[in-house]
């Protein structure tokens, strides 16, 4: 269910905020492109049964699942209509469109090809924990998060969500780690790692199935380079790549912790239970690990090294007065 996350704060919610929840979504509900309409984005039923509630609560955790659809038009495609367009304009009037009118040629060719183009589709679950205020979502791209949060934000007027910042930052972590090879309780470091220099070489070093707890490792660390990604054990129980902006990437629940799960009828409660269940223990303790959360208020110092991506505190209120979130490039989704 969930393969990379970002984590972050929301107000507990209380009384009926599920109901309100299920109403606000119910008028972002996806809808797939029309004939003209580039992209489409919007809330669908994350069981994947029709007129299934949008909201699932399962063990008292919220699942949800946000759909963009995209018209897929080749850019060369694109080019060469908008070419003959062009050379026919210049052989019935002698003249060569100037920049203006060859962008408005452009769309419109983009708007003629649209009816006739593939689509593709991408899904991103979603998860608040309303009881503990944590909103995860199922993506390790900021941009398709910050659509998400947008549109959650939106669907339940009054909600605040805030990113995630530590005491201390995951990079600082990750090098205190691979230099003492002696991680937090209950973590264990993989085979898996990457650095990157910080001065003008930008040059990076990857391990990948190789062991991390060797001299080279620590030299490239004296010399500079710094981690931007360690794969981690939790409890023998969940293996993960964490990201120097405390991404929790390529997820992976290890053998047993799903033993039989699946197999049962309800399929997607025991699943969505497990991982929950999972994540709702390994995110509090990879917090700890990282020196505890930072207050209600705190600065974290430099703001772009710790935690989570440093992206502002979004509000209902903020809607009114800011347009929409722009469609993002997500690594996560087949477009």
């Amino acid at each position: 269910m969930f393969k990379n996350v970002i984590v972050y704060r929301i107000a507990p919610q209380e009384g009926d905020a599920l109901l309100k929840l299920e109403a606000g979504l119910d008028k972002a509900r996806f809808a797939p492109c029309g004939a003209s309409q580039e992209r489409s984005a919007g809330w669908v039923e994350p069981r994947g049964e029709a007129h299934a509630p949008l909201v699932e609560s399962i063990g008292g955790q919220w699942i949800m699942k946000f759909m963009v659809e995209a018209k897929v038009v080749p850019g060369t495609v694109v080019r060469r209509k908008l070419e003959e367009r062009i050379a026919q304009i210049e052989k019935e009037t002698g003249r060569k469109p100037g920049r203006k009118e060859s962008k408005e040629l452009k769309e419109d060719v983009l708007l003629q090809l649209l009816p006739m183009a593939f689509t593709r589709q991408g899904a991103t679950p979603v998860w608040v924990d309303p009881e503990a205020g944590w909103l995860v979502v199922g993506s390790s791209a900021q941009a398709r998060a910050d659509e998400v949060v947008t549109a959650l934000v939106d669907a339940l007027p009054g909600v605040t969500v805030v990113p995630l910042y530590t005491q201390q930052s995951a990079q600082s972590a990750m090098s205190d780690w691979l230099i003492s090879q002696d991680p937090p309780e209950g973590f264990s470091i993989d085979r898996e790692c990457e650095l990157k220099a910080s001065d003008d070489s930008k040059a990076v070093v990857r391990y990948a199935r190789h062991p991390l707890d060797i001299e080279e490792i620590k030299g490239h660390i004296e010399q500079g380079k710094l981690p931007t990604r360690l794969a981690l054990t939790w409890q023998d129980r969940v293996s993960f790549v964490l990201t120097e902006g405390m991404l929790i990437k390529k997820i992976t629940f290890l053998e047993g912790v799903f033993e039989g799960g699946t197999q049962k009828e309800d399929g997607f409660d025991a699943d969505a239970a497990i991982s929950t269940g999972e994540l709702g223990q390994l995110v509090p303790d990879l917090l700890e690990a990282l020196g505890g959360e930072m207050p209600p208020g705190g600065m974290p110092a430099p703001a772009a090294a710790q935690g989570a991506a440093p992206v502002a505190a979004v509000t209902s209120a903020d809607l009114a007065s800011s347009e929409k979130t722009s469609a993002p490039t997500d690594d996560d989704a087949p477009f």
